[in-house]
């Protein structure tokens, strides 16, 4: 196979075929990454009239890119490629090599890999995509956790564990930007990558069509140079160095080039570094913690002047109320059963509004806090409430306090 970073005359009509594919398939999937919307028809017309689909397929953000539309997309992708690597066959089929496409079809898959893999590591060296465990996750017995929830779980726990594993990924981009790395940078990318897909599928995380999709890129990255890396893995013999093939002959050109390529470094690490660095202290785990943060457990609860006695049979009895974000807040109840609301809070008057979904009313509870005990008094879904509540102390938790040690006589497995 000629697919290699060298210069070669002479392709065969299997190379070529197959590179006018793969050029087609990844120009089309980056391109329809960033056109979700604006493809719906298609996606709607190639949905419902080929596969045959009866389900709604408008397009919305879930926050899931394994979703049906997603599906339906990759499939859009794969045809128009397909079909148009038909023609193009058809078209150019006297055409001996493609060695000048192909040389820009890896910077392509170079830079949008490089600039995913910044993106990506970013928001783990900054934590925002994996934050520490919330409160009410610290209330839900591990039998509750989803896959995803507990992958989540465990990648929040440590901060230097996201560090880690976010330079790994910062490293892979900045390696593939310049052309004299791109096999170092291509090599540590797979190995990141496939740690990511095999999360992904092993734990349902819907991000799959995506982790593979950056996965191939980085192996057809890395076999461009696969010759002389089964010559020093494999055979263990020497290599001599690679005659890489470059178009641009213009010196100029070239100068423009690196300026343009370390100006967009800067500009992009620059503006990732900020973001996240803003975006951790306004969301994230180093943002300020609201008013009545906590976890609040119930001692007392009185409902129109009745006490509820702790009991799994009393439906309306409250065992905490959980206050991590600003502006909400979870009640579970004694059954289990949880609620998220909003929670505001007027300070310099001890008030609060507390309400479900669109229903709100004006402040329905007063409140006050003396010796890490909350009292709240008001109305609530038409009942009058008193509820003591105690704070329960973070660090009681297993999980928070155990923290790290060199010597254990035995293992803490629990």
């Amino acid at each position: 196979m000629n697919f290699s970073r060298e210069y070669h005359p002479q392709w065969t009509v299997t190379e070529k075929i197959l590179f006018r594919f793969l050029f087609l398939y990844f120009a089309l999937f980056i391109v329809l990454r960033f056109m979700h919307q604006p493809a719906e028809p298609l996606v709607r017309l190639v949905g419902h009239h080929v596969l045959n689909l009866k389900k709604d397929l408008s397009y919305f953000p879930t926050g899931s890119g394994d979703s049906t539309y997603a599906y339906v997309l990759l499939f859009l992708n794969a045809l128009l490629a397909s079909t148009c690597t038909t023609i193009w066959t058809l078209a150019d089929r006297r055409r001996p090599a493609y060695n000048t496409l192909f040389y820009w079809f890896l910077v392509i898959l170079r830079f949008f890999l490089a600039m995913m893999l910044l993106s990506y590591g970013f928001a783990k060296v900054y934590k925002t995509q994996f934050p520490e465990p919330s409160l009410l996750r610290l209330l839900q017995p591990l039998g509750n956790f989803s896959p995803m929830g507990l992958a989540w779980t465990y990648m929040g726990f440590s901060e230097a564990y996201n560090v880690y594993t976010g330079m790994l990924e910062v490293v892979g981009g900045l390696l593939l930007i310049w052309r004299k790395t791109t096999t170092l940078g291509a090599l540590l990318t797979v190995g990141v990558m496939s740690h990511i897909v095999v999360m992904n599928f092993t734990y349902d995380i819907p991000v799959k069509l995506f982790s593979l999709h950056l996965l191939v890129m980085a192996l057809i990255l890395a076999s461009t140079d696969r010759k002389r890396l089964y010559r020093i893995f494999f055979s263990n013999r020497s290599t001599a160095s690679l005659l890489e093939y470059n178009p641009v002959k213009n010196k100029l050109f070239g100068k423009i080039k690196v300026g343009l390529k370390l100006t967009a470094l800067i500009l992009f690490t620059g503006i990732s570094i900020w973001q996240g660095y803003n975006a951790e202290r306004e969301y994230g785990d180093k943002r300020a913690k609201p008013t009545l943060y906590g976890i609040w457990e119930v001692e007392t609860m009185h409902i129109n002047d009745s006490l509820i006695p702790p009991l799994l049979t009393n439906e309306q009895r409250w065992r905490y109320l959980v206050v991590d974000w600003k502006e909400r807040a979870t009640l579970k109840y004694i059954t289990d059963e949880i609620k998220f609301m909003t929670l505001e809070v007027d300070s310099s008057k001890s008030e609060i509004t507390l309400y479900e979904g669109e229903w709100k009313q004006e402040q329905n509870f007063k409140y006050s806090i003396e010796n890490d005990t909350l009292y709240l008094k008001g109305k609530l879904y038409g009942d009058n409430l008193e509820v003591k509540l105690k704070a329960k102390n973070k660090e009681d938790f297993l999980l928070t306090n155990r923290g790290f040690h060199w010597i254990n006589e035995y293992p803490l497995n629990r």
